[in-house]
């Protein structure tokens, strides 16, 4: 990501929003207590909830439980009289065992098997597409006219065509070193991105060329996600009639056929004089996949802002409730998801009690939101339809993961860099005597893998707050127990520990709880840096 800049503005602010801090009250935004937010978490990532999955029990247990413990903390519904917001997802499977669908180069059938060299499924949640379409190299498939004009497409009509894809987005060079914000990924490398794009020229697919290095996860990844049910909003703009991935063997097959040399196309790439190679190849046959639609749930709750005409703008605060559910048959089948994300959804409770005792000048919302595991789903259909105009909403603080390990000297905001709440960060920080972690590159772009980047996208200054991992005590310890979390990531190991020391987690929810009271109760709402992409968009 891009570091923190230090304008002359940035730092005027910082130091008056600081001043303004010193001289509150220490709990003006209230005092977040561990013993809510440790019995929320216990509860919500118990087995009693069946590991919040969507489409499952579980997730439906959860809502219920949210929406009434949202009505216990104070919060007023958010959508009329009801806590709820109605997310309609599609469920998607490829049927390859049913399918037709082949692509051949060269005038000869390229033999390639699902899973093991390529995966696909419809991006438009139709059950059936004919395919016969020719496919066309597009190098990153990149549009971006503020890297120097940038435009991989060069202004040639990509209806009905297959597109070819590199994953990433272009390499820094010596002479632009901080182009595509250098080592760190922007928003055009996301396969999201890609997808979208290739969607708005009419494409009839998409297929992007996998390497470990270029996706930072290996192929057993994408295959483990394209084999199983993947979701989308059935109510949001459709995607392309095919979309997914070849294995980087698989393309050298392709490319090789079609008479062309792969890697002197990828270093073509590198350059913005690029432009779309037509393949002498084309994919052909029928795809079909199975199709259902299913309604989760948003939950909201508002704190209703103090200040006569302020009270009319809201921050929102923002967890996602859902985890991956009950997979398997046999053995440990539930997962828990006590890290991700039962601990965001508890420490929003935990703030939310608080809150509503301690109001601000703006009105403050307590956002929950479903299916961020199946792609930020749940926040993407509160930007599309949301519950607060987006041209009132100051800002979205994402909490994802939090720190269960122990208190620490500092507090990660990586991404706020980006708008002013980097200097609103900056100061809630010193007022609570805590140092900002440093900003690092953003290599595997998680900055737009969190459900604050569903409001980034829709001009929100947004970003999420992270966890300090400069212990206060017990160093050599604390980090073998941060690390020791790796092997359990999304997996069924993610369970809760009644001895966990909770003092990090409160700490992080207490930064956000102050962090929004500073922006509720400052004179006007935060802006986006100059020349950053998403200030660009107009709410």
């Amino acid at each position: 990501m891009h570091k923190i800049v230090r304008t002359a503005v940035a730092a005027s602010l910082a130091l008056a929003f600081a001043a303004h801090a010193a001289g509150a009250p220490a709990n003006r935004a209230g005092v977040v207590q561990e013993a809510p937010l440790r019995a929320h978490l216990a509860t919500l990532s118990s087995d009693a909830f069946e590991g919040r999955g969507t489409g499952q029990r579980g997730g439906e247990l959860t809502v219920v439980y949210l929406e009434n413990q949202a009505l216990a903390a104070g919060l007023q519904p958010a959508n009329g009289s009801s806590y709820r917001q109605s997310v309609r997802i599609a469920g998607v499977k490829a049927q390859p065992q049913d399918s037709s669908v082949a692509l051949a180069a060269g005038g000869k059938p390229l033999p390639l098997a699902f899973a093991r060299d390529w995966v696909w499924a419809p991006g438009d949640a139709k059950p059936v597409h004919a395919m016969d379409a020719e496919l066309v190299f597009v190098g990153y498939g990149i549009q971006a006219p503020e890297e120097g004009g940038w435009d991989d497409y060069k202004g040639v009509d990509m209806k009905g065509k297959l597109l070819v894809m590199l994953v990433n987005d272009p390499a820094p060079t010596a002479a632009e070193p901080n182009r595509f914000n250098g080592r760190g990924l922007t928003y055009y490398g996301r396969w999201t991105y890609k997808f979208e794009e290739a969607a708005r020229r009419g494409a009839a697919g998409v297929l992007l060329i996998h390497t470990d290095a270029s996706a930072s996860y290996g192929w057993s990844v994408v295959q483990n996600s394209w084999t199983a049910e993947r979701f989308q909003l059935a109510d949001a703009d459709l995607g392309t009639g095919m979309q997914g991935w070849m294995t980087e063997a698989a393309a050298r097959s392709l490319f090789a056929a079609a008479g062309q040399d792969l890697d002197k196309l990828r270093a073509a790439a590198e350059d913005k004089s690029f432009k779309p190679v037509v393949l002498n190849a084309r994919v052909q046959g029928e795809t079909k996949a199975a199709v259902r639609t299913l309604e989760q749930f948003n939950v909201a709750g508002i704190v209703p802002g103090t200040d006569p005409k302020l009270k009319d703008e809201v921050v929102i605060y923002s967890a996602h409730w859902d985890h991956l559910g009950k997979q398997g048959d046999s053995g440990d089948t539930i997962f828990n998801g006590a890290v991700d994300n039962a601990s965001g959804s508890a420490g929003l409770l935990a703030m939310a009690q608080q809150a509503a005792l301690h109001p601000a000048k703006r009105s403050q919302m307590f956002l929950w939101v479903a299916a961020e595991e199946q792609g930020l789903l749940g926040s993407a259909a509160y930007a599309a339809r949301p519950l607060w105009p987006l041209n009132k909403t100051a800002a979205a603080l994402n909490l994802d993961s939090l720190n269960f390990v122990a208190a620490a000297t500092d507090i990660g905001v990586q991404g706020s860099e980006r708008s002013d709440l980097g200097a609103m960060a900056a100061a809630t920080a010193k007022a609570m005597r805590l140092s900002v972690a440093p900003a690092r590159p953003d290599l595997g772009g998680g900055y737009f893998r969190s459900d604050h980047f569903s409001f980034a996208k829709a001009g929100v200054p947004a970003f999420s707050i992270e966890g300090g991992h400069a212990w206060v005590k017990d160093k050599e310890a604390n980090d073998a127990k941060r690390k020791a979390y790796g092997p359990r990531y999304h997996q069924v190991g993610d369970e809760y520990d009644p001895n966990w020391d909770l003092s990090g987690m409160v700490q992080q929810a207490q930064f956000a709880l102050n962090l929004g009271r500073m922006i509720a109760d400052a004179p006007k709402m935060p802006g986006w840096k100059a020349g950053d992409q998403f200030g660009k968009v107009k709410r």
